[in-house]
């Protein structure tokens, strides 16, 4: 149960990248039970234009989206790092069996899970990317 998890999360920033509606509704429903508050956007363009007005202390965007997918999103989001001298820990979610996991990681994500895995899977890896 997801009841069950420290509330040290309370507070927590999280940056949720997802074009499918009902996806970024039940990821920010999941985060939010635990205290967490979650910016919910629906296209790479618009998470960069959020990171304009705050830093997260998570980013979890989707891989595969159109326009922009969450290998580009990193890429851009690891480049703005560099110039600004701050990291933002980033998990890659899929809903695609095949994704390779190996991929994402070497796109800059630190983390990478599927979007079926349980609801306490979702709240210890943003957890665990936040410290």
């Amino acid at each position: 149960p997801v009841s069950s998890l420290p509330r040290s999360l309370d507070g927590l920033q999280v940056l949720i990248v997802d074009d499918e509606a009902d996806a970024r509704e039940f990821i920010t429903a999941v985060l939010e039970s635990q205290g967490i508050r979650v910016t919910a956007v629906a296209t790479a363009a618009e998470a960069l234009a959020a990171l304009e007005g705050f830093r997260p202390d998570v980013l979890v965007s989707d891989i595969r989206m159109p326009d922009d997918n969450g290998y580009s999103l990193i890429r851009k989001i690891r480049e703005l790092e560099a110039e600004t001298g701050w990291h933002i820990p980033a998990a890659a979610l899929t809903a695609y069996l095949a994704e390779d996991r190996e991929k994402a990681l070497a796109a800059g994500f630190e983390s990478h899970l599927h979007k079926l895995a349980q609801p306490t899977e979702l709240v210890e890896m943003v957890a665990r990317l936040a410290g």
